[in-house]
């Protein structure tokens, strides 16, 4: 038996959601920089050049800090991460968005949280709360809200919305691949190994990076560039910081943040002055988000006992995981 001491488990959730906070927020500003990158450059080698410019970036943090290769047991998470999330994800969701209109994407995307929570619930054993539940219902209705205000005419093409459809898939299963590779190896490691895969298996567009990198406009390789050194590099290194913290389910639903950020994000740089429904939908994500991460009120104070060994470098022990951001989840492990 360990005391765990619940202040520290306090702060340790307070930088889980920092980091997640993070996370979203540039995740939220990739949407706008797309735009501008995804017209010179085609899917699959937007997302070929962005994960270069991450691994590159990723891989001078990992030399800097001597964190060399993770063990062994963290592989077949970090290939299956890298192969789905990095890859397959980031090339769906290019070629997707240029088949149907944003708001249709943001729809079929969105319900890619519903899905990490269902998978981690099979294969992670996480326990899905009732407010946790009930917070994802209230945000997904926001982000159909959402999609709805940004559709056009109505019309989507079914090859774009399958694409959106293998987006939304496989950055839920990406995800909860990579939850256990986090209880093996750091989030850097974790993190730049998967960008690795990610940027090998996109390698057969080399050929339409090149060419579109010879007359591409400046503006949008610097976009290019951004998008692999903050919404990959950056952003993907602080959700597996905090994703090593909580549960995937829970990290799923504080996603649903990324369309009303989008929104603002878009009326501030854009001046895309967004419609009434558009806003509405963005305060009912928040409000989702508000409740998924709510917690009951505590009824007992002192010292939380929990089983199995602590550790010393900052890394998950097996056994139960400590206070995650939002309300505990009784009976959830980590594999």
């Amino acid at each position: 038996m360990t005391m765990t001491n619940p202040s520290a488990e306090r702060h340790s959730a307070r930088l889980a959601l920092a980091a997640v906070a993070v996370s979203v927020v540039l995740w939220a500003s990739a949407f706008v920089s797309i735009r501008s990158a995804g017209e010179a450059y085609s899917p699959g080698a937007l997302a070929l050049g962005r994960l270069l410019a991450g691994s590159l970036v990723l891989g001078l943090f990992l030399l800097i800090r001597r964190e060399g290769l993770p063990p062994r047991a963290a592989w077949p998470g970090i290939v299956a991460s890298g192969f789905l999330w990095f890859g397959c994800y980031m090339v769906a969701l290019n070629w997707g968005e240029r088949q149907v209109d944003a708001g249709t994407a943001a729809m079929i995307v969105n319900i890619g949280p519903i899905l990490m929570a269902l998978l981690a619930s099979r294969f992670l054993g996480e326990a899905l709360p009732p407010r946790l539940v009930a917070g994802m219902a209230v945000s997904f209705a926001g982000a159909i809200a959402v999609g709805l205000s940004m559709s056009g005419d109505g019309h989507a093409s079914v090859l774009g919305v399958v694409l959106c459809l293998v987006a939304a898939a496989t950055y839920a299963a990406g995800v909860v691949l990579q939850k256990p590779a986090l209880r093996h190896g750091t989030p850097l490691q974790v993190t730049f190994f998967s960008c690795l895969v990610g940027a090998v298996a996109c390698l057969p567009f080399s050929g339409q990076l090149l060419s579109g990198a010879s007359h591409a406009p400046l503006s949008a390789t610097l976009n290019m560039v951004y998008l692999g050194v903050f919404p990959t590099a950056l952003a993907f290194t602080t959700w597996a910081f905090a994703l090593a913290r909580t549960s995937a389910s829970r990290m799923g639903a504080t996603t649903y943040v990324v369309p009303a950020m989008v929104v603002l994000m878009s009326w501030a740089v854009l001046d895309e002055v967004p419609a009434a429904l558009t806003l509405a939908g963005g305060a009912i994500c928040l409000a989702g988000v508000a409740v998924s991460r709510s917690r009951p009120r505590a009824s007992g104070g002192g010292v939380t006992v929990t089983s199995g060994a602590t550790s010393t470098d900052g890394a998950v022990p097996p056994g139960p995981e400590p206070e995650d951001l939002g309300e505990p989840s009784p009976g959830e492990r980590v594999n």
